[in-house]
């Protein structure tokens, strides 16, 4: 079994809304093993107080990882283990390989909703904030956003293009009908011609 080493969860600075957040410095684990980071927010006070993850891999951006409210949530990359009275969490990252090797960001952010339904989440160590969409949490539908004038313009695109081929097709019939008519006139004239 190869050593893996770099998994590291880095002590976040510094207060996110009165929850002062303690992580780990490092955890070093074996490749194939489940990884458990821990992270500390006893000083958690509102209700309303997501637990997120990001992870930042080298030269790279700050990637969202997951986040959770009060109960304990799964998704493809991680599952989240939040205690009953939300003081402490632990992230879940399952057979690890290399790839996973990365800074994990334990943060607590007051959720705010855009109208994309969008969970932001402005940080500190990322100036204006960070925002990931989240296919499973969508906004009532009369505060969705409207559909994506892409979509419409492509559509507009497609009826125009069904229409020019309706056109051309009529043209086409239309040509036909006059080089009909055309050879209709051409031998009425050829046989009055041999009279």
């Amino acid at each position: 079994m190869r050593l893996m080493t770099g998994i590291t969860a880095f002590l976040t600075l510094g207060t996110v809304i009165d929850a002062q957040i303690t992580q780990p410095n490092s955890v070093d684990c074996a490749e194939g093993e489940d990884v458990n980071l821990p992270c500390n927010h006893s000083t958690i006070v509102r209700e309303d107080e997501y637990i997120y993850w990001y992870r930042q891999i080298p030269h790279q951006g700050p990637e969202y990882v997951i986040y959770g409210l009060k109960s304990n949530v799964t998704n493809g990359m991680a599952s989240l283990t939040i205690t009953t009275d939300r003081k402490s969490s632990i992230l879940i990252l399952p057979q690890v390989t290399l790839r996973d090797t990365a800074v994990y960001y334990c943060i607590v952010r007051e959720a705010h909703w855009d109208r994309w339904g969008c969970t932001c989440a402005r940080s500190p160590w990322w100036g204006k904030g960070s925002s990931s969409r989240h296919p499973k949490m969508t906004l009532p539908q009369n505060e969705q956003k409207p559909k994506r004038r892409r979509r419409k313009v492509k559509e507009e695109k497609r009826k125009r293009s069904k229409d020019k081929i309706m056109r051309k097709s009529r043209r086409n019939e239309s040509n036909k009908e006059d080089e009909e008519e055309r050879l209709t006139l051409l031998k009425r004239l050829r046989s009055l011609g041999e009279n």
